[in-house]
């Protein structure tokens, strides 16, 4: 897909404010990127501009936790379950691409905002650990390979199997570097991923490489909970925005 100049500015200054984002907090850029890059284009087009730059930011994040090797080997089931489920998404989304999965991904993003408020029994989630890791997993690959957003299934699972802060980080970031991975591969196998694309993606790369440095940076200067109060209250704003969209 050709982008005249004004879009390219506009998506890579999304990009620099995703990473910036994604830096502070440590998780972030799919699911602050794509929505905004969904209000210029299609879902399709904003998940394979993202793939590059968001394979990128997990790497990093995963890394700078520590122990890479160590969450690697810890999350791996998980991330494996979650690329299988990011297969059969990307399939969905690459043969019946269409405007209502702008309408999931605001609905994802809701589930996001309201994970830790949902007060729904998954006490299961302990008493049956091979079957939740499958369920949780495949589903969290499904929605991220339709949407770029695997966030609000990763959470849920991570809160009722009581991992830490930084775990949930490990584990969020781990899925997404696999689920990513496999999107790439597909999309390109199937002619979806163009060099114009390719192009755009490293530009997109270069500008959330500097924006990522920077916010991991601010990360260990600020109070990150101010930065997690402005985005939860950007992402609901994306949302309805979208919701709104598909409607008109």
């Amino acid at each position: 897909m050709e982008f005249s100049f004004e879009v390219l500015i506009v998506v890579g200054l999304i990009s620099l404010f995703a990473a910036l984002i994604h830096g502070i907090i440590g998780f972030g850029f799919p699911i602050v990127a794509t929505p905004l890059l969904a209000l210029v284009t299609d879902i399709q087009t904003a998940i394979i501009l993202t793939l590059i730059p968001t394979l990128f930011v997990n790497l990093v994040s995963l890394a700078s936790e520590g122990n890479i090797l160590f969450a690697f080997r810890r999350y791996f089931s998980l991330a494996f379950l979650a690329m299988v489920g990011s297969a059969i998404g990307t399939y969905i989304l690459i043969f019946t691409n269409s405007e209502i999965f702008k309408a999931l991904l605001a609905i994802a993003i809701i589930i996001y905002l309201l994970a830790d408020r949902i007060k729904l029994n998954f006490s299961w989630v302990r008493e049956y650990p091979i079957f939740s890791k499958f369920t949780f997993g495949i589903l969290a690959g499904i929605l991220g390979g339709l949407t770029n957003v695997m966030a609000p299934v990763l959470i849920i699972y991570s809160m009722e199997s009581k991992l830490s802060k930084s775990g949930l980080i490990q584990a969020l970031n781990t899925c997404f570097l696999l689920g990513k991975g496999i999107q790439l591969f597909l999309f390109s196998i199937n002619g979806k991923f163009t060099l114009n694309d390719l192009s755009i993606s490293s530009i997109m790369l270069i500008v959330a490489s500097l924006a990522l440095y920077a916010g991991i940076n601010i990360k260990n200067k600020i109070k990150v909970s101010v930065y997690i109060k402005i985005l939860r209250a950007l992402l609901l704003i994306l949302a309805v925005i979208l919701l709104i969209q598909v409607s008109i």
